[in-house]
């Protein structure tokens, strides 16, 4: 014997499928329910990577804020939810994956006080969280692959740009083509 072990047969998790292969999931009903919030890497000219943190609000597609920083940490995304809630009010959901500075325990609980409930999607389904996944693809697509960024300052002011952009001028099929911000302000004069 070579000492060799073979693993134990672990058991399958059960996930939250329908019978078409789509998760079960919190469907935004209304401006504020759920937020969404990612982050994305890129890199400038000279090799050094940095983080943008991008928040959503799934209902309107509108994208409330994108943090730009070397390195982004739990209270930084404190301190940009604080600005948010401030300008905007306390959504009642707010949807992240599993990465460390969503599921800190100074964020879960400073989002317990504000009455947040945050709903993570399971680890390695990032079609949970479709909404930002697909911004994320966007600005990939439409940004981060066709710019050189010389330096954080430039990165940080064109992706300000492009989100400004992306709320206010770039059709959305989802929203009739129309771009989030005046559907946001429609669904308002609707209800």
């Amino acid at each position: 014997m070579e000492g060799l072990k073979v693993p134990k047969k672990q058991p399958k998790r059960r996930r939250l499928w329908l019978d078409d292969g789509s998760c079960v999931r919190l469907r935004p009903e209304h401006k504020d329910h759920v937020w969404s919030y990612d982050f994305v890497m890129a890199w400038t000219a000279n090799g050094k990577a940095f983080r943008i943190l991008a928040i959503i609000d799934e209902y309107t597609r509108e994208c409330l804020a994108m943090l730009v920083a070397r390195h982004i940490t739990s209270g930084d995304v404190i301190e940009q939810l604080y600005e948010l809630f401030l300008l905007r009010g306390v959504p009642e959901h707010i949807r992240s994956d599993n990465g460390p500075e969503f599921t800190a325990k100074a964020v879960r609980k400073w989002l317990n006080r504000v009455g947040v409930k945050t709903l993570f999607i399971e680890p390695g389904s990032p079609w949970e969280n479709g909404y930002v996944e697909s911004f994320n693809s966007k600005l990939r697509d439409e940004l981060l692959n066709g710019e050189v960024f010389t330096t954080l300052t430039e990165a940080r002011i064109l992706i300000e740009q492009w989100r400004r952009e992306y709320n206010h001028f770039r059709p959305h099929s989802a929203l009739g083509y129309r771009p989030p911000v005046p559907e946001a302000k429609l669904s308002l004069t609707l209800t």
